[in-house]
């Protein structure tokens, strides 16, 4: 069995996880500046990584969290970890949550011949944040416009995922349909990168994926732009 580690491992300074950086710092500092509560604190954060930094596929998934914070668009892999950055910058404890799940969910969003390269199931992951003596879920995934457009193309129902906002209370598990296995707790990013399942999951080079990533990221910017056009009833 893992042993959990302190609570304070959840506020440390990593290398993805670089909320030291003054970009984070200060941008933590505005975002949070008329919360009282680390609920609040935790809310605020959570709408801004949410929308401001909407989804987009893409093979780099090893960016600091500072080099997230000046992209218009990104992946959820750079969210989360974004996410748990600005947490921590807030005093807030985070950490990412490993889950299994069915590769089809990803199909709408990635270039076929990624997708037909992506093992299934397929590793997600999500923020958790330590509020009122507990660990609670707030997932960023989908920034509004593409949710709405999902619903509007069918891709989803609100059956499957029937709300993308969060309470700061309840746990938001988007994927909650198609999870597969739990596959535990990670004190950040880095140590997620640094576990078997990247390996095992057939991932390119690092090198390549910096190299080829404008190509998918394109193509997935394309798909995703378009879904943001659609409307439910339509």
């Amino acid at each position: 069995m893992k042993t959990e580690p302190p609570l304070s491992a959840h506020l440390r300074v990593t290398k993805l996880c670089n909320f030291d950086h003054p970009a984070i710092r200060d941008r933590a500092k505005t975002i949070v500046e008329a919360a009282d509560t680390p609920k609040d604190r935790a809310l605020s954060i959570f709408y801004f990584v949410r929308d401001a930094i909407p989804f987009d596929a893409t093979l780099d998934i090893w960016e600091k969290a500072s080099e997230t914070l000046g992209k218009r668009v990104n992946d959820y892999c750079n969210k989360v970890n974004l996410q748990v950055a600005l947490l921590r910058a807030a005093g807030i404890p985070a950490r990412c949550h490993l889950v299994q799940v069915r590769k089809e969910v990803l199909k709408a969003f990635i270039p076929r011949f990624i997708y037909n390269r992506l093992p299934s199931p397929v590793g997600h992951f999500w923020c958790e944040c330590y509020l009122d003596g507990r660990w609670i879920t707030c997932e960023t995934l989908f920034d509004e416009p593409l949710y709405l457009g999902m619903l509007g193309a069918s891709l989803v129902s609100r059956e499957q995922i029937p709300t993308i906002d969060w309470d700061g209370e309840s746990d938001l598990i988007l994927f909650q349909p198609w999870i597969v296995s739990d596959e535990g707790t990670y004190p950040a990013f880095d140590n997620i990168l640094a576990s078997p399942m990247i390996s095992e999951a057939g991932m390119p080079p690092k090198v390549l994926c910096k190299l080829f990533d404008p190509i998918p990221m394109l193509l997935s910017r394309r798909r995703t732009d378009s879904i943001r056009g659609r409307r439910e009833g339509e």
